[in-house]
């Protein structure tokens, strides 16, 4: 429930293969249309920049071309990319978003993203100069972390239009802000994420899940977790 002073809208479009949902809270309704409707459209542009279902976007173009030459990628692209990288770094491997070749094997990701041998981050240069460039075929997929970059860009659109409280939602990925209001129907989070995942095994390799590692851009305030996938 909101103040009386105050309308609460609720609204879910489909983006960045999967849904994301946007409940918002302020004082002019309008207003507060305008402003989810802007939220909506930053989360689009990431996905034209970072999807790798969709072959225009940024992501599949760099997938196409990167092999053994660089390619200069856009400032949002690139930030994304040093921090999948980082995190692949960190975790050794765990977290690996050249994991594409394999998701397109099992069925998530379109067959053009099939590689004839498998790959890892070690394989990708972050080059000066927002350059890219792959030593080998590789298909990077981002879907661990692209969603709570679009879950920060959403969330700094609402708050600088005003809204006084909000909820992000991309598929799990989500953030909030604000009073209590719009933010007191969120479930409890679950105490153990172990063993959970949305990816089948391989017929001949068996997933191994690892611990949830913080994927946000932003500050304290962001909620956003991943598990990232290893084959053993």
């Amino acid at each position: 429930m909101t103040s009386r002073s105050n309308v609460e809208i609720r609204r879910c479009r489909p983006l960045l293969g999967t849904f994301v949902e946007i409940t918002a809270a302020g004082p002019d309704e309008s207003e507060l249309q305008a402003s989810i409707n802007a939220a909506f459209g930053a989360v689009k542009k990431i996905q034209s920049v970072m999807s790798a279902h969709d072959p225009a976007s940024e992501l599949s173009r760099l997938n196409r071309a990167a092999v053994r030459r660089p390619v200069t990628v856009s400032r949002e692209l690139f930030a994304v990319l040093r921090r999948a990288d980082r995190l692949a770094a960190e975790s050794d491997g765990a977290f690996d978003y050249t994991i594409g070749s394999l998701l397109a094997r099992w069925g998530y990701l379109p067959r053009s993203l099939r590689r004839k041998r498998p790959g890892n981050w070690r394989q990708v240069l972050l080059l000066p100069g927002r350059g890219v460039c792959f030593l080998q075929p590789l298909a990077l997929d981002l879907g661990g972390i692209a969603k709570g970059f679009a879950v920060d860009a959403a969330i700094q659109v609402l708050q600088r239009r005003g809204a006084i409280s909000a909820i992000v939602n991309a598929g799990g990925d989500l953030r909030v802000f604000g009073a209590p209001s719009c933010i007191s129907g969120i479930p409890p989070l679950r105490r153990s994420l172990r063993g959970a995942s949305s990816f089948p095994a391989a017929p001949s390799r068996r997933p191994r899940p690892v611990s949830p590692v913080s994927a946000g851009t932003a500050g304290p305030s962001a909620t956003l977790s991943i598990l990232a996938m290893a084959p053993r």
